[in-house]
């Protein structure tokens, strides 16, 4: 069996790191430093919390930290640019005084993402896919760090094939980027699991998700603890890991380069595991 990718293995250079694509799945550890996430809201949203819940993540296997200071959960409230940034920027400081991986940052905000750069994070994640605020892809040329850009909508309506409707939207906010001056190579896509989809979409793109190849950048999928995990099995939000790796592993088989995930000590040993296969 031979993972599903349709590019070589290389390096993607993160200001200060370099990580490889292609040669094992990475594993992105989640730090949410805010109040109401739907998962850990409230465990890390101090910087001593933080900081020791990112050296433990590291310690279990995880290649990168992923740092939100804003719930993306349904039904939560935006929170201001002041307040994010507050919340963020202490905490990327001091992992950089105390780990030695790439630190990325969660948010769809230009404002936050500079700032967060500024204090030494190395990757962009934005769950709007620049496409709420498409000056964020300026910073990111401007630093010359990946961006991650994920797929999401306001509702779950499409007018066309999901799988389309998808690469649609993924052609936009990569269009976005290379006018920005993103490089080519610095992009990488989330099929967004749980954004902008019911649970049978979800599904459906879980199932299709080798066909967002034709694009021809590496895929992020972040499934960790998601409701179509709670609502396919019927499992409260810390009885999901079983359904996370079940998730995880049909996506690295069909040629996910990065999970993003809660519980890395578990994952990591799945994606070697799978990796030993598939790779």
């Amino acid at each position: 069996m031979n993972i599903k990718k349709s590019y070589d293995k290389r390096t993607l250079p993160c200001r200060e790191f370099d990580i490889t694509i292609g040669e094992k799945t990475l594993v992105m550890g989640i730090l949410n430093v805010t109040p109401d996430s739907f998962s850990d809201g409230g465990n890390f949203n101090n910087v001593s919390q933080a900081l020791n819940h990112a050296i433990a993540m590291v310690k279990e296997g995880a290649d990168i930290i992923d740092v939100g200071g804003e719930s993306t959960r349904p039904g939560s409230e935006e929170v201001s640019e002041k307040e994010e940034l507050k919340r963020v920027v202490p905490v990327i400081q001091e992992l950089k005084r105390f780990i030695n991986k790439p630190i990325s940052i969660d948010t769809y905000k230009s404002s936050v993402a500079d700032a967060a750069l500024e204090a030494g994070a190395n990757i962009i994640n934005d769950v709007w896919g620049f496409q709420k605020d498409p000056e964020i892809a300026e910073v990111a040329a401007h630093y010359n760090v990946p961006a991650i850009l994920m797929h999401n909508q306001e509702n779950t309506i499409y007018e066309k094939d999901i799988i389309e409707a998808m690469i649609d939207f993924f052609n936009v906010s990569i269009d976005i980027a290379l006018k920005a001056g993103v490089k080519k190579e610095m992009i990488i896509l989330d099929p967004g699991i749980g954004f902008g989809k019911t649970v049978d979409q979800n599904l459906e793109v879980m199932r299709r998700l080798d066909e967002l190849q034709v694009l021809g950048y590496p895929i992020l999928l972040g499934i960790s603890r998601k409701s179509i995990i709670g609502k396919t099995l019927d499992l409260a939000t810390h009885d999901r890991l079983e359904g996370t790796i079940a998730l995880n592993s049909i996506g690295i088989q069909m040629g996910a380069e990065i999970i993003r995930v809660h519980d890395i000590k578990e994952n990591v040993k799945a994606a070697q595991m799978i990796d030993a296969v598939v790779r």
